[in-house]
């Protein structure tokens, strides 16, 4: 077929070994000489096709279902061969050069879920990667695939061009027409392999095959932070007109709730922190009774617990409450907040899947240290024309378990050496932990939350339509 007026005869992407990992050449499908990214869908197309790639196959001779490896790279059993399609999704889109980059499984296994989850023509139709024999992930197109293969790429090249070459079009064509059935009715060359493919192995007694055991992957000590069960533990430091009144670390079973008496309403859930009396640190008279005034109005207090990935906050009184996520040392007054504490309903105020993903990519150095400390103007709108310090009431909440994650991702040091983390919540053990195994579950997790957020969307979806 000519391309741009000449015609050159398209090679067949190879494998070969090289540094102990597979990987794809250059003049892989879709790629024109090292500037163009690839389509993924062409791309994975042609590695289905070609069922090179150990554990990646089409499920079904419509081509419209194909099973990914997904083994966790912390489990004992892992080999460089599991994770070949995330290898070569990265050496082909231009993110890892054998010989010259550092390997990193995480990243490369994270960026192939991501490029797969922004395609519409493409769902995650069954989850098992936590299945401790057989661990993977089945996808299948919701239209037949094709209408998304011809949409032109926005991939940005290495110059910063969004283009889409003569190569790839060509390539795309040849890929098109050889999806057409053969003879006998099923596509021509495909290899459909079973969902499960059993392992087996014959033991000593009996004729029988027996089930392979497998060691299952260690399991992820981070996801206790999103036990409903755990306890989180926080450090609260209040502050009338600026000056530190108190300072207290808690574990919360049901949360926290900032209450203005010493009684407050105990039928209430969460751990009643009471907050000081004014007259016992502040010397203004007048400033004194204007503080004592925004503690009355608290009411059943400022609540603030833990709902799975989410931190929420309710307000259970008259007072008014306004929240900003900031550094630890200040706020982010000079601009508008975040939000208001609403009253009759609970209202998210941070959600963890953010912060990881970006103490993920603080770790890579692409960006700066997360935030997560819960600022809270208490009585007065948010200080945004004036220094915080102006502000009767303020309340700085940080979860620890949060200031320990950056913590340790500020200490990691070398990947060979181990650092220790104490989580700050209830029965968890302080981890000793090198900086690829936290990086991995730190991953891990984000996983976990992303798969948690897609199934409460098909639950919604699925109680929408009834």
């Amino acid at each position: 077929m000519g391309v741009g007026g000449s015609s050159r005869r398209i090679r067949e992407p190879r494998w070969r070994m090289g540094e102990g990992l597979l990987f794809v050449p250059q003049e892989n499908i879709g790629l024109t000489m090292g500037t163009q990214k690839p389509r993924i869908l062409p791309w994975l197309v042609s590695q289905l096709d070609q069922g090179q790639l150990e554990g990646v196959a089409w499920l079904d001779e419509s081509r419209t279902r194909f099973r990914i490896p997904w083994k966790h790279g912390l489990r004992q059993d892992a080999q460089l061969e599991d994770f070949g399609i995330f290898q070569a999704w990265a050496e082909a889109s231009g993110a890892y050069t054998p010989g010259k980059d550092k390997p990193d499984l995480p990243t490369w296994k994270r960026n192939f879920r991501s490029a797969l989850n922004r395609k519409e023509a493409l769902r995650l139709a069954e989850d098992h990667s936590k299945d401790p024999h057989n661990p993977h992930k089945i996808y299948e197109f919701v239209t037949s695939g094709v209408e998304d293969l011809s949409e032109p790429d926005t991939s940005l090249d290495t110059n910063g061009r969004y283009s889409t070459s003569d190569i790839q079009e060509a390539i795309l064509e040849k890929l098109l027409s050889g999806m057409g059935l053969a003879p006998d009715g099923g596509p021509s060359g495909l290899t459909v392999a079973p969902e499960n493919p059993p392992q087996l192995l014959l033991s000593p007694n009996l004729d029988v095959p027996a089930p392979c055991p497998k060691p299952g992957p260690p399991e992820n000590p981070l996801k206790q932070l999103l036990v409903s069960e755990e306890e989180w533990e926080f450090e609260v430091t209040v502050f009338y007109r600026g000056c530190q009144v108190l300072q207290q670390t808690v574990f919360c079973p049901g949360g926290l709730r900032l209450v203005g008496s010493e009684a407050g309403d105990r039928t209430l859930p969460g751990q009643p922190v009471r907050l000081p009396d004014p007259a016992a640190s502040l010397t203004d008279r007048g400033v004194t009774d204007y503080v004592q005034r925004v503690l009355s109005c608290l009411g059943g207090g400022l609540a603030l617990w833990k709902a799975g990935q989410w931190l929420r906050a309710q307000r259970l009184g008259h007072c008014r409450v306004y929240w900003a996520v900031g550094e630890e040392l200040l706020p982010s007054s000079g601009h508008r907040p975040d939000g208001e504490v609403p009253k009759d309903r609970e209202g998210g105020v941070f959600n963890m899947g953010p912060f990881i993903a970006d103490l993920i990519a603080f770790i890579e150095g692409s960006r700066r240290s997360p935030r997560y400390t819960l600022w809270f103007c208490v009585g007065q709108s948010w200080p945004q024309d004036q220094p915080w310090i102006k502000r009767l009431v303020m309340v700085k909440v940080v979860p620890m378990c949060l200031r320990a994650l950056l913590d340790m991702a500020r200490v990691g040091g070398a990947s060979s050496l181990e650092n220790t983390v104490d989580l700050h919540i209830s029965n968890s053990h302080p981890l000793s932990l090198t900086s690829d195994q936290y990086k991995a579950y730190l991953q891990d997790l984000v996983e976990d939350m992303d798969s948690e957020v897609t199934g409460e969307a098909c639950a919604l979806t699925f109680r929408l339509d009834q």
